[in-house]
C-alpha cells in the first residue's frame, strides 16, 4: 500500500495532514469553486463517494480589518469593521458603538428614537443577510426562482439603507450616541410598502422551497449536530438553535432596548441542514415581528443623537451661528475624542449568531485594540465534524447551512 500526503497549501497556515491509501482520493475542493464563493479550501478525503476527513482552510480573504481599525480615530473605525459581515454591515457597527459608548459611560443616555431606529436596522440586516443565504443556498442545490424572490425583498431593504445613510451596502449610519441623522422624509412610507409585501412575499418562498421534496431530500439528516457537539464547538445563532438551545443574545443579554419587544425564539431539535433552514425562515418571521412593533414608535419624534457634543457633532445649523459649536465641530473631525482607558466586552446578536467586540482604550484617540468574536468562524470549523460519513455531494449543502461569511472568518 502506498501514502501520501498533501502539503501545506499556505505558509503559516496549519492544516491536517492527510493520508491517502490505495483506496480513497484526496480533492481539494476550492478555493476557487463556486460553492465556496472562492474564499474557501477544504482538503477533502474520501472512500468512494463517502467523506472521511475534510480540512478547511481559511485565510484566502484577510483583510486587516482588526488592525485597520485600531489605526483609525474611534468615530471612523465602523468604516472598516461594517466591511466584516458584509452582509450585515450594520449589525457590525452597532456591536462596536456598544463598546464604544460603555467605554466612554454614556451606554445610559442613548436617546430612545435612536434605540428605535438601531433596533429597526438590525432586523431590517438580518433579513437581508438572510435573503441572500435563503436565495443563493436555493442557487446551490438548483432552485433558481426563489434567488429572484429573495432578492427583490433584499433590494427593498437595501433602498431603505440608502435613503438612511446614504449608501445601500456600508452606510457609516449608526455613530457614537445614537444615528448619524434622523429617518428622512419619505422613509416611513417605503417602510409601510415593506412590511406590507413581506408576508404575501415569504408566502411564496415558503411555498416554493420549504415542501419541495428535492430540496427535502437534499438537506434532511444532512449534517447533524447535536446539543452537545453544539456547545462543545461555541455555535451560536440558528446554528446553535437549530439543535434545540435556545439561546440568543437578544433575549440572554438585551441591549438598545430589545427587552422591550416582544418575540419568540424559533427553535429545531433534528439538527440538520434542514432544521436549520426552518429556523432561518422563522427568524426572518420574528424579525419583521419586530420590526412592526418598531414601525408604531416611530411616528413619535424625538432626538436620535445624544445632546453632548463632545462625542456627538453639534447641530449643522448652529455651526454658523455659535463659535463653540465650530470648535466642537473641528475638534471632532481633527482629532476626534479620547476614550477613558479600560477595555468592554460587547455582543450583540447578528444573522450568523453571536458577533462580539472586544475592544480596549489606553486613553488615546483611537482604539488601543479591537479583537472580534466572529460566529462564522466558530460555526464553520464544525464542519470538520459534521462532513464525515456524508457524501461529498452534500458538502455544498453543509456549507451553505452554516451560512458563513468570510468576511468575518479572515478578518
Amino acid at each position: 500500500m502506498t501514502t501520501s500526503t498533501v502539503p501545506q497549501a499556505a505558509a503559516g497556515y496549519d492544516v491536517d495532514v492527510i493520508e491517502r491509501s490505495d483506496t480513497s482520493m484526496v480533492l481539494s475542493m476550492g478555493p476557487q469553486h463556486p460553492s465556496t464563493h472562492g474564499v474557501l479550501q477544504i482538503i477533502t478525503e474520501i472512500e468512494g463517494e463517502i467523506v472521511t476527513k475534510a480540512s478547511p482552510e481559511i485565510g484566502y480573504l484577510h483583510t486587516g480589518i482588526e488592525k485597520s481599525a485600531e489605526n483609525l480615530f474611534w468615530s471612523q473605525a465602523s468604516t472598516v469593521i461594517e466591511r466584516m459581515d458584509y452582509l450585515s454591515p450594520l449589525t457590525n457597527a452597532l456591536c462596536y458603538y456598544l463598546a464604544v459608548e460603555k467605554l466612554l459611560g454614556i451606554e445610559g443616555a442613548i436617546p430612545l428614537r435612536a434605540q428605535r431606529i438601531r433596533v429597526l436596522l438590525s432586523e431590517l440586516s438580518r433579513i437581508a443577510s438572510h435573503c441572500v443565504w435563503l436565495g443563493t443556498g436555493g442557487i446551490d442545490l438548483g432552485a433558481l426562482t426563489g434567488f429572484f424572490y429573495c432578492f427583490d425583498l433584499r433590494e427593498r431593504i437595501l433602498d431603505l439603507f440608502e435613503m438612511s445613510g446614504g449608501a445601500r451596502m456600508h452606510p457609516n449610519y449608526i455613530r457614537v450616541g445614537g444615528v448619524g441623522q434622523d429617518l428622512p422624509q419619505g422613509f416611513l412610507a417605503k417602510l409601510d410598502g415593506l412590511i406590507d409585501m413581506y408576508e404575501p412575499r415569504m408566502r411564496d418562498v415558503r411555498r416554493l422551497l420549504q415542501k419541495n421534496p428535492i430540496l427535502q431530500d437534499r438537506m434532511i439528516d444532512v449534517g447533524i449536530i447535536s446539543p452537545e457537539d453544539a456547545v462543545a464547538w461555541s455555535l451560536t445563532g440558528p446554528v446553535l438553535r437549530a439543535t434545540g438551545i435556545a439561546y440568543d443574545v437578544r433575549k440572554a443579554m438585551p441591549y438598545s432596548g430589545y427587552d422591550r419587544y416582544e418575540f419568540d425564539l424559533p427553535v429545531r431539535t433534528e439538527g440538520d441542514a434542514y432544521a436549520r433552514f426552518l429556523v432561518r425562515l422563522d427568524e426572518m418571521d420574528e424579525a419583521m415581528r419586530i420590526i412592526r412593533q418598531v414601525r408604531k414608535e416611530l411616528d413619535e419624534p424625538g432626538p436620535w443623537q445624544i445632546p453632548d457634543t463632545k462625542f456627538a457633532p453639534p447641530p449643522k445649523e448652529t455651526i454658523a451661528l455659535s463659535m463653540e459649536a465650530l470648535i466642537h465641530h473641528f475638534k471632532l473631525v481633527s482629532e476626534s475624542f479620547r476614550v477613558p482607558p479600560g477595555d468592554v466586552y460587547q455582543a450583540v446578536e447578528g444573522p450568523r449568531g453571536e458577533l462580539g467586540y472586544y475592544v480596549v482604550s489606553n486613553g488615546d484617540n483611537r482604539p488601543w485594540r479591537v479583537r472580534t468574536r466572529p460566529p462564522s468562524l466558530y460555526n464553520l470549523q464544525v464542519l470538520k465534524k459534521i462532513a464525515i460519513g456524508e457524501l461529498i455531494a452534500d458538502m455544498v449543502v453543509m456549507i451553505g447551512s452554516l451560512d458563513p461569511v468570510f468576511g468575518e472568518v479572515d478578518r
